[in-house]
C-alpha cells in the first residue's frame, strides 16, 4: 500500500498540492473538519484512515512517547526545511512506489 498522509493545520497547504500533484494521498486539517481539534483527534482520525501525521507541532512526538497509537508521524520543526525539502522528504518515505516495487500486500 502506497503511503498516505494527514497534515495538521501546522502544515503547509502547499505541501499538500505539492504532494498531490505528484500523486500521493492527502488529506488536511480543514478538509477532515479537524481545524482547532487536539492533536490526540488527529491522531485517531490518520489511524482510522491509515494516515501518517505531518506536523511541526512537537506535542506529535510526546504522544508517541506516552504510547498512544497511530498510523505513523512525521515531526518536523517549522522553518527547518523549505516547502520543497519537505516535500522531497516525505516522497522519500513511499519507497516502494519510489523503487518501482509493487504497493500492494506482502
Amino acid at each position: 500500500m502506497a503511503i498516505r498522509f494527514h497534515l495538521d493545520e501546522n502544515a503547509s497547504g502547499a505541501v499538500a498540492l505539492a504532494l498531490r500533484h505528484r500523486g500521493i494521498d492527502v488529506s488536511t486539517a480543514v478538509e477532515a473538519k479537524l481545524l482547532g481539534a487536539e492533536d490526540i483527534e488527529h491522531l485517531r482520525f490518520a489511524q482510522f484512515h491509515n494516515r501518517v501525521v505531518v506536523s511541526h507541532d512537537d506535542d506529535f512526538t510526546r504522544l508517541h512517547a506516552d504510547g498512544v497509537d497511530h498510523a505513523g508521524i512525521c515531526y518536523c520543526p517549522k522553518d527547518k526545511h523549505a516547502i520543497g525539502d519537505l516535500v522531497r522528504l516525505l516522497l522519500s518515505l513511499d519507497w516502494p512506489r519510489k523503487r518501482g516495487r509493487p504497493t500492494g500486500g506482502r
